[in-house]
């Protein structure tokens, strides 16, 4: 009988958000790296990704590895309001909170470890307040990239935290995040496959080469 209740309740996401800022001067910054992985995922998944204003971001769909419609969404509202895009999505095709992953930086997690949950709070992420507000739930899937903290820097030391995310990879970094990038992709894919609970498992047990 639990065994019946798992497989009806398997979440597999049906619209994959990437969280960052829209303006050139973002582009590859650590507070980005969510629009890089859905760039990774849309090279991955052969979907062509373009600017829908209706949805507020760079939006394309296509197939999931076993058949079933997947959605993929970089909000161009700027991080603070990224909700508004995801809204405006999952109105549009009446998609409940569950069928929803957001793929984010998370300073609080070292650089290139990855942690997928099923639910949770916006852990202090204005993208992911925005997203919650929105849709009025914390009951969605996020994946979270860990960017690291600024070396040295005190916890309360704002400019240094807002420069740090802000900020772009250096080039031993970037390496690194671009094997990041790799692995989210197959992590994304698993949950496609098997489900976010289960991929849960992979996603959050890996740990980039050093």
């Amino acid at each position: 009988m639990t065994e019946v209740l798992n497989q009806s309740a398997l979440v597999i996401p049906q619209l994959i958000v990437g969280l960052g800022n829209p303006e050139p001067k973002y582009d590859q910054t650590r507070h980005n790296i969510g629009f890089a992985a859905i760039d990774a995922l849309a090279r991955a998944l052969q979907i062509s990704i373009s600017e829908n204003r209706k949805f507020q971001g760079q939006f394309g769909e296509g197939l999931a590895p076993k058949g079933g419609k997947i959605r993929l969404l970089k909000p161009l509202t700027y991080m603070n309001r990224s909700g508004q895009s995801v809204q405006s999505v999952t109105s549009w095709y009446k998609l409940p909170s569950e069928s929803v992953l957001v793929i984010y930086d998370d300073m609080d997690l070292p650089l290139g470890k990855t942690r997928l949950r099923l639910s949770g709070s916006a852990g202090g992420h204005n993208g992911m307040k925005s997203i919650i507000s929105h849709l009025n739930s914390q009951n969605f899937s996020r994946l979270r990239i860990g960017i690291g903290k600024p070396k040295g820097a005190a916890n309360d030391d704002n400019a240094e935290t807002v420069s740090h995310v802000l900020g772009k990879f250096s080039a031993t970094e970037s390496k690194l995040m671009n094997q990041v990038l790799d692995f989210v992709v197959d992590c994304v894919e698993l949950t496609f496959k098997q489900g976010v609970e289960k991929a849960m498992n992979r996603c959050n047990s890996w740990t980039p080469d050093s």
